[in-house]
């Protein structure tokens, strides 16, 4: 039915929820048709009344046995309340029964309750009174002897007199309250005899009264407030170290000047008139005080922290830093440190800033204020290094404080690198080009750098600085000296020297090398610089005392930094290479040219005959043209050139300190025997005559480089060779290759003097490949022994075919000696070369 009324749009409203049914009648009184509705829904009411009736008569049975339970309901609800109307009449009664008992209980109660109570304040009372009348009995007994007083004992009395009071709430009973206002009197007197018991420790560091001092305001419950109070204390004396050592008028004021005469400050910070050197010394002085200051505060926290970490309560074994600081506070020695650090870090920049004449004295006294600096950093670790204790500073700390006065620092190096600037412009002039300073001058220098390596020698970090500003100074002497050469000589000839050289030279085991000056690496240097014919020129001459002047720099300077660590010398390394190499920029055209002109009198040893039979040839005890050339150029070059170059031993700056000029002397000496040595083992063909007559040539040469060069026995390697090569000229083919001289000769000399020996077809590689004397020699110092004796096999090789051509069955003597030799004494060069 419902369904139906539904889908009826006259019937559906009446299922709506918010059907209503006033706007139901308007709506079908207006539709024109009213009574269509009417009948409408009367057929509806018709039909609802027909289709509840059927249901009900379909579920009669069901509504009757629903009817019969709704009566037994009835019947049980009145037997309960019954049951509950006597139950309250029950009540009633045990109420009226117990109302009396309840009532006196009650009142007993608080009876006993207030009883308790009163017991309780009054057992409280009398344990506080007693406490009290103990603590008095205490303080009386000590007022006859003050140094027995038990501070300790006394706060715990007192801490416990108050802890009652306040936890039982004693106020209020007047004998308590004229107690507590006595027991109140004695913590301020307790109080101020621990805190002079507790400094009196930290001021002389003893760990008994300060533990004292500490237990009593750990007893009094106040610790983590007096440590507190402490170190804001000691802040605050720091601070005002400080600040107090800055304040220029409080300077002048005690330096005599009362702040306006002579010695007053001025609105700048400057001292008047008169009175700098009073107010210079009084601030070094303040300066001196407050580092003491610093140090004694610093200790002293430290010390209250080292026992507070140390130290525990006997009853309660609870460590007293545990109630002071807590997890992740810092330590007092940190805050107390941090605060010192901030305060000289913001005077030191005022002080930088704003007073013209504290700047001046602390950036030229910067190695004495560092001084003061470290001992104070130096200090402070000393004496609280203790084993299992914090220290009062770290490592950053200390930083923290240095990078206070950087800026004085980073002042003094750029006054130190101006004052050296200013001594080497003035002695090297860049407008006077060419020239030279003189010995007075360079003294100055160098008596200028002493002293400033000597002002901050007692520090090693600020040895290094001054160092890095020396070696900037070097430099600059460097570069003017270079621009001095550069009007005798534009060109750096050392180094391509060294590339150039090939050295036979002794080094720990001995060696042989062989210095080569090859024309074609000269750099022109102009005429007069390398003409080495006639007398020394002017330019020579001045490139003579440059030399020597910077011979001077590099020696001085290398012998005051010897006894400096290792670093030291490594700062200075590239400025003193530098120094070297121009020194060696104005001399090594020279020597260059005195080598060309001694290595062209050697060549004339092909021009000369020794192939000369008979006892005339023999018995000829002259020198050679060649050798009495070469003589007489070897004694030129020392009275002209090398007499003034060489240092005399009155003038030797260092005894076995090899200079310049001695060195590049030993390399022409070494260098010459090694010429001579090569030439003459390529002299072909070599006769009996020929050979005394080259004994005679050797020991010609022997003395002449002997006596005006170099001392023949220093030269190691190239006198062993030539004292080798005499003997072994005159010994028989079969005896070479047995014979100890071998050892001292180079492979290629041995073999290019045993073509001597050979047979004519037998040709060397200056044959072979038609070179002169002089190309094949340039040849020799551009190759090493491998390559030489590549090129000697060559021609042995072309000697065994032209022998197989012939049919010849047998070589030449020197053939398989030449072999074996090339063979074994190469391998034996290759071995000692690695």
């Amino acid at each position: 039915v419902l369904d139906s009324f539904a889908k009826d749009p006259i019937l559906s409203p009446f299922l709506s929820p918010s059907f209503s049914s006033t706007s139901f009648s308007s709506a079908a009184l207006s539709s024109g048709s009213p009574a269509s509705t009417a009948e409408h829904l009367l057929q509806a009411i018709r039909q609802l009344d027909s289709q509840i009736r059927s249901h009900v008569l379909s579920n009669h049975p069901l509504l009757l046995t629903q009817l019969s339970s709704l009566n037994n309901a009835e019947i049980s609800l009145s037997t309960l309340r019954s049951s509950i109307s006597s139950l309250q009449s029950s009540v009633r009664r045990v109420r009226s029964e117990l109302s009396e008992p309840h009532n006196s209980i009650l009142s007993k109660t608080v009876q006993l309750s207030n009883l308790h109570r009163t017991s309780e304040l009054l057992s409280h009372s009398i344990r506080a009174i007693r406490l009290s009348k103990k603590l008095r009995d205490l303080m009386a007994s000590a007022e006859a002897e003050p140094d027995k007083l038990d501070l300790a004992k006394a706060a715990q009395l007192h801490n416990d007199i108050l802890t009652l009071y306040e936890e039982y709430d004693l106020g209020g009973i007047d004998m308590i309250d004229e107690e507590i206002n006595a027991v109140k009197e004695i913590g301020t007197k307790l109080r101020s005899e621990a805190m002079k018991v507790l400094e009196k420790g930290m001021e002389g560091l003893n760990q008994a009264e300060v533990g004292t001092g500490l237990q009593v305001f750990y007893n009094l419950g106040e610790l983590r407030a007096t440590v507190e109070q402490l170190v804001s204390k000691y802040k605050g004396m720091g601070v005002k170290s400080v600040s107090v050592a800055l304040d220029m008028k409080a300077i002048s004021a005690g330096g005599g000047g009362g702040g306006f005469g002579p010695g007053g400050i001025r609105g700048s910070g400057t001292p008047q008139i008169g009175g700098s050197g009073k107010a210079r010394e009084a601030l070094w002085q303040r300066m001196g005080s407050c580092m003491d200051q610093l140090h004694s505060i610093v200790v002293a926290i430290w010390h209250l922290q080292r026992v507070l970490s140390k130290k525990r309560d006997p009853f309660t074994h609870v460590l007293l830093l545990d109630e002071v600081i807590k997890e992740g506070d810092p330590m007092p020695t940190d805050r107390v440190w941090e605060a010192l650090v901030k305060a000289f870090a913001t005077q030191m920049k005022s002080a930088f800033t704003a007073s013209s004449f504290v700047k001046e004295i602390f950036t030229n006294g910067y190695p004495k204020l560092y001084s003061m600096m470290e001992n104070l950093l130096d200090g402070i670790s000393r004496d609280t290094d203790v084993k299992g204790v914090l220290p009062a500073i770290t490592l950053e700390g200390k930083s923290q404080m240095v990078a206070a006065i950087e800026t004085f620092q980073m002042a003094f190096l750029g006054s130190c690198l101006s004052r050296l600037s200013d001594i080497v412009n003035s002695v090297f002039p860049v407008s006077s080009r060419g020239s030279v300073p003189s010995k007075e001058q360079i003294s100055r220098i160098l008596s200028r750098i002493q002293e400033e390596i000597e002002a901050v020698q007692l520090d090693a970090r600020l040895t290094l600085l001054v160092l890095r500003e020396i070696s900037k100074v070097l430099l600059l002497i460097a570069e003017r000296a270079e621009y001095l050469v550069s009007h005798f000589s534009v060109c750096k000839i050392f180094l391509s020297l060294l590339n150039r050289i090939s050295v036979m030279t002794e080094e720990d085991e001995g060696g042989y090398c062989l210095i080569a000056f090859p024309k074609s690496a000269m750099i022109s240097t102009g005429p007069e610089a390398r003409q080495v014919s006639g007398p020394a020129m002017a330019a020579q001459v001045k490139n003579f005392a440059l030399c020597q002047h910077l011979q001077e720099i590099h020696t001085r300077v290398t012998s005051m930094i010897m006894g400096l660590p290792t670093i030291a010398a490594d700062v200075l390394s590239p400025s003193l290479g530098a120094i070297y190499g121009v020194a060696c920029d104005s001399i090594t055209s020279l020597f260059q040219a005195m080598i060309d002109r001694l290595e062209s009198c050697i060549l004339q040893i092909h021009d000369q005959n020794f192939s000369a039979l008979g006892m005339d040839a023999a018995m000829d005890h002259n020198a050679s043209p060649y050798m009495e050339e070469l003589q007489k150029c070897i004694l030129h070059f020392r009275r002209e050139f090398l007499s003034r170059l060489l240092p005399s031993s009155a003038n030797a700056t260092t005894a076995g300190t090899e200079t310049i000029c001695t060195r590049l002397v030993r390399s022409m000496a070494s260098r010459v025997l090694i010429l001579f040595i090569r030439h003459a083992s390529l002299v072909r063909p070599l006769s009996e005559s020929g050979k005394l007559r080259m004994a005679r040539d050797m020991a010609e040469l022997e003395l002449a480089v002997g006596q005006n060069l170099f001392p023949v026995e220093q030269l190691g390697a190239p006198y062993r060779a030539l004292r080798a090569f005499r003997p072994l000229i005159f010994l028989e083919t079969s005896q070479l290759g047995a014979s100890p001289l071998l050892q001292d000769l180079p492979p290629s000399v041995i073999l290019h003097h045993l073509y001597s020996r050979g047979p004519d077809d037998l040709q060397s590689p200056l044959q072979r490949n038609k070179l002169t004397h002089l190309q094949y020699s340039l040849w020799l110092d551009s190759q090493g022994e491998d390559q030489i004796w590549k090129g000697i096999k060559a021609t042995l090789d072309d000697y065994a075919t032209k022998v197989r051509v012939r049919g010849d069955k047998e070589f030449s003597p020197v053939y398989p000696l030449m072999l074996r030799l090339g063979s074994s004494l190469s391998e034996t060069a290759a071995a000692s070369q690695k």
